[in-house]
């Protein structure tokens, strides 16, 4: 299969760890300067709220023995895809949406304060740090033991990481108080928020979350691409399927429209977005031509061999054949002359309990015999060839020795088998004359009343697609092993397997099996094997074509588009644009990907969570129901400034679908604008710095006296943090 290598794009490389130098605590020591921790479930972010940009890592830690050493190493972010065993032992603290592993965001800010330069017993330094909307008490004591207790800080805020991005895209020029209004949407690693805004403060009570964001996501379209490739030879990791998503996905305006236009298997092709992996091409031999002209020589030789053999074979099974019959037709014909009792002890000796099994086997005998002459006429030079002759055949007994009756017996059989294939021949003859006066009658139908003629082959034709059809449907259905034919083979198989058969009593008083004495027994088999080919679906095939043959030849209307071979490639176009199949041996092509309808169907997940198996509301409805709980006032308020932050919110086209899900459940006249945080990953520690640079950052935190006295779950309810378990801050702008 030819594809455009511009379409093709290749798996980045591993990039290699950047070694962080740790930075200087002069500049911050003894100044008491507020520390900003965004502690995200894919990023820990930290540094000093004096800082332009912060230090960034992945938040992950890996426990791992060195083995030339031997010695343990505290891996953190990017240091565990150095060493190939670390991978296995990553953990980080998140697990989905919740902060639960504290041994590693222990070890995290153990790496955050030294890469900081902090080089004192304690952290003497304030500490704005974010954590999930509606977070745990359970995760946010823990926090604070570990920040108050391990590393002694003097005092402790909490913050919505999106509302701090909020806060940076919207802060006016101080000194003017900051009272934007706004509808937050922030897409998570784990999760998707929705908060509105009013006055600069974040409403936590009219707040909403569904359980989807970029890790479901991503995990939704490796399951996809298994589902779509299951043999593939490659492993598919997840984080290469976060590459693709990053990289190629998109959201769609309308995704029902864009399902039917991609209908057409051109547009589907158009929409086709190739990965490659990496592969090995197969190590080849190459041979010279002398080498493959002895190999060729040496495969022909194999060849003439193997045909002496079979039709020395076959020589020897026919003359058998013979034999058995004309013995088996011997004792036929004594059954008249010989008595009842006698007949019974006949067949007795030859191994048969009653007549219908010796004409049984003579019949079988007769058409296997039929059936081989056929062929080998079939195989016979047309030449005339002079009749052979058998002299001894009509020479009595009593006139020849041993040699001569051994000879006597040949030639009778070499008789019988030359007589058998004549009459094989003449039997060709009567058919190909039979055959001819069909094809007259056809023709002279055909010029009578060609109409006529071609509408019967059309219902012909119909038939046999329909018959194929419904065989091609069974096969399908027998896949599922709840379906109707799946239970009806698994019902055939148990009767077979049954252990009914006639006792040996019963059979010896001529209670005899007889499975097998007709040929549709047989076809049981053939039911019951699902990879088994059918003899009829192969006449029907021969006919098929046939039928359109004579229709291409004779009938004008009846074009290459109406055969059977252009309508399944018609309907199996759309299959091989979704996904194309690539020639055997093709190494490259099997390690490729398409991604076509995967590419806006994995985003589209965030508005129909049903359609990946979760039950809950879409992002467009959840919307819906936050601006329903405001008047119009303030709902007007609220759209004007629609933001969108976090990584996922970096997809494109996501503006647009969030207008096309709010536009008609507001009223016309009513403004709506969507934005996107300059930063969407990083304008959160921006904005914590931002509040923390401000007085109010100061009663806000909570101190050591106060954790003393309320313990770790109590916080200080303010603008930016959530309400759960907090006191509120009487008198004051935060």
């Amino acid at each position: 299969m030819e594809v455009d290598e511009e379409n093709v794009s290749y798996l980045p490389p591993q990039p290699l760890p950047t070694v962080q130098v740790p930075a200087s605590y002069d500049e911050h020591r003894e100044k008491h300067t507020p520390l900003c921790i965004d502690n995200g479930a894919t990023h820990l972010r930290f540094g000093f709220c004096t800082s332009e940009s912060p230090r960034t890592g992945v938040n992950m830690i890996a426990k791992y023995k060195e083995r030339k050493t031997n010695k343990p190493l505290l891996l953190f972010g990017e240091g565990i895809d150095v060493e190939g065993g670390a991978r296995s032992q990553a953990r980080t603290p998140w697990e989905g949406d919740v902060l639960l592993n504290f041994d590693a965001l222990e070890n995290g800010l153990d790496y955050a304060f030294i890469q900081l330069g902090i080089d004192t017993p304690s952290v003497d330094h304030p500490v704005l740090m974010t954590e999930r909307l509606a977070s745990p008490l359970h995760s946010r004591a823990l926090t604070s033991e570990l920040m108050f207790e391990q590393y002694s800080v003097p005092s402790l805020a909490f913050c919505v990481d999106s509302v701090m991005s909020f806060y940076h895209n919207n802060l006016p020029s101080p000194p003017v108080p900051f009272h934007a209004d706004g509808l937050i949407v922030s897409f998570n690693t784990a999760s998707t928020s929705v908060v509105p805004v009013l006055d600069g403060r974040g409403l936590m009570n009219h707040a909403q979350r569904i359980p989807w964001g970029a890790m479901q996501a991503t995990d939704y379209l490796q399951k996809l691409i298994q589902l779509k490739y299951p043999t593939f030879p490659n492993r598919v990791t997840t984080p290469q399927c976060n590459w693709m998503l990053q990289n190629f996905c998109e959201f769609a305006t309308d995704y029902t429209a864009l399902l039917r236009r991609l209908k057409d298997p051109l547009e589907m092709r158009a929409a086709d977005r190739i990965i490659q992996f990496p592969y090995t091409l197969p190590v080849t031999e190459e041979k010279t031509e002398e080498e493959l002209a002895k190999i060729a020589e040496r495969k022909r030789e194999q060849g003439r061999k193997l045909q002496e053999l079979a039709a020395k074979s076959r020589m020897e099974k026919l003359l058998q054949k013979e034999t058995d019959l004309t013995h088996l037709l011997s004792v036929r014909e004594r059954r008249d002359e010989e008595t009842k009792r006698e007949w019974a002890d006949t067949l007795k000796e030859e191994g048969f309990s009653n007549d219908a099994a010796l004409d049984v086997t003579i019949k079988k005998l007769e058409a296997d015999l039929k059936k081989a002459r056929k062929k080998e006429a079939d195989g016979e030079n047309e030449e005339p060839e002079e009749p052979p002759s058998f002299p001894l055949v009509d020479v009595p007994d009593e006139e020849l020795d041993e040699d001569g009756l051994k000879e006597k017996r040949k030639q009778k059989l070499m008789k019988a088998g030359h007589e058998a294939r004549e009459r094989a021949k003449r039997e060709k003859e009567r058919e190909r004359e039979e055959r001819e006066a069909e094809e007259k009658r056809e023709e002279e139908e055909r010029d009578r009343d060609l109409t006529g003629w071609a509408a019967k082959l059309r219902r012909e034709q119909e038939a046999i697609m329909t018959r194929i059809k419904e065989r091609n449907r069974r096969r399908a259905a027998l896949t599922d092993r709840k379906s109707a034919a799946a239970q009806a083979r698994m019902k055939s198989i148990a009767n077979l397997a049954a252990d009914d058969r006639v006792p040996k009593k019963r059979r010896k008083a001529a209670g005899e099996d007889t499975f097998g004495a007709d040929d549709a027994d047989w076809a049981i088999y053939r039911k019951i094997n699902t990879a088994a080919g059918s003899s009829d679906e192969e006449d029907d095939l021969a006919t098929l074509q046939a039928v359109e043959q004579k229709l291409l030849t004779y009938d004008p209307t009846f074009t290459e588009e109406h055969t059977h071979a252009s309508l399944t490639s018609q309907r199996s176009a759309l299959l091989s644009a979704f996904r194309p199949q690539y020639e055997e041996g093709d190494v490259k092509g099997k390690t490729r990907i398409h991604l076509n309808v995967e590419r806006w169907r994995v985003c589209e997940a965030w508005f129909s969570p049903s359609m990946a198996g979760v039950d809950c509301a879409g992002l467009g409805e959840v919307l819906q129901n936050v601006l329903a709980r405001f008047p119009d006032a303030e709902k007007g308020r609220l759209v004007r400034n629609v933001f969108l932050t976090g990584g996922p919110s970096q997809l494109p086209n996501l503006a647009p679908r969030l207008h096309a899900a709010l536009r008609p459940v507001l009223p016309p006249e009513m403004p709506l604008a969507v934005a996107r945080a300059a930063d969407a990953a990083g304008d959160a520690w921006r904005g914590m710095a931002d509040f923390a640079r401000t007085d109010a950052f100061a009663r806000v935190g909570v101190t050591r006296a106060e954790y003393d006295e309320w313990g770790g779950e109590r916080i200080k309810r303010w603008w930016g943090g959530n309400w759960n378990a907090s006191v509120p801050i009487p008198d004051t702008d935060a």
